[in-house]
């Protein structure tokens, strides 16, 4: 009498363990490709205008017409969702790429120059680690009012120390091996082989460090929106939109609230999945 065939999980389980990882990486990166390309192509692939009220669609259920149902004001939970996507997106695209370039700057000239320069930058970054990055954005947010633009700022100055100490520790490696010692050699000036030929080769692990912050800073400014000092109503955002469905958890109506709490949670873990990869592959665990 023959065996019957294995199931799914136990042909899973049976799989090398560096194929199902990658199953995951793989899995990870079709999630953050569809997220946004659904939020670039948002005005063409949301079926409703994520702002149209309807008043005969109160919290009505998940059906053809509405995939997921709607909200308290009966708008569209999908077209708010896939519209969210691009306020949530943009706000952590903008820190990451504001803190890696002042970062890297700032770590340049610290691990280059060494002395007094990265003594006095080291405490300044020290100093920036005291206080968690969400308390300096909502410093930013009473002082200069609601909205994305003051946490954008606040946060990009709180992550810009992360990627500063990275790169001052590769560059403080970098300056003691054998190619600096024979560009000198050769007559170029420090500041030409810090930038043209030191940067690049540092550049990835810099790159696989930004990934990681990405995530960490899109479930932060999703929180910043959740409290209600983030993106304002009735702009579509998924922090907010969780902010808005809280007075319907008490009538039973939970999906306007797991709807956007969900994507967060799979966007963030998919964005450190492949952060991780990503360090995995350059070379191992990102240096502290």
């Amino acid at each position: 009498m023959t065996s019957s065939a294995p199931t799914l999980a136990v042909r899973v389980l049976r799989m090398p363990k560096r194929m199902r990882g990658r199953g995951i990486v793989i899995t990870s990166m079709v999630i953050l490709a569809v997220v946004t390309l659904t939020a670039i192509l948002a005005p063409w692939v949301a079926p409703y205008d994520p702002d149209a009220v309807d008043f005969t669609a109160f919290y009505a259920a998940p059906s053809p017409a509405h995939w997921l149902g709607t909200d308290s004001l009966g708008r569209d939970l999908l077209s708010r969702i896939i519209w969210g996507g691009r306020t949530a997106l943009l706000g952590p695209l903008l820190v990451v790429v504001f803190s890696t370039v002042l970062g890297i700057l700032l770590g340049l000239v610290a691990g280059w120059r060494g002395g007094w320069i990265d003594a006095v930058l080291g405490r300044v970054f020290d100093v920036l680690f005291a206080f968690p990055s969400l308390l300096i954005a909502m410093m930013a947010v009473a002082l200069f009012g609601k909205g994305l633009v003051a946490p954008v700022i606040a946060m990009s100055i709180s992550y810009a120390p992360f990627v500063a100490r990275l790169t001052r520790s590769l560059v403080a490696a970098e300056r003691t091996r054998p190619y600096v010692a024979a560009y000198r050699v050769q007559g170029f000036g420090g500041a030409w082989i810090a930038l043209r030929r030191v940067l690049p080769n540092i550049a990835p692990i810099v790159g696989a460090q930004s990934t990681l912050n990405f995530g960490y800073v899109l479930a932060e400014l999703a929180g910043l929106s959740f409290l209600g000092l983030g993106v304002q109503a009735p702009t579509a955002d998924w922090g907010a939109m969780i902010n808005e469905a809280q007075s319907g958890i008490a009538a039973g109506q939970f999906l306007p609230a797991i709807a956007p709490a969900i994507v967060v949670v799979l966007v963030v873990v998919a964005v450190n999945i492949v952060g991780e990869d990503l360090s995995d592959r350059i070379g191992g665990e990102i240096p502290a």
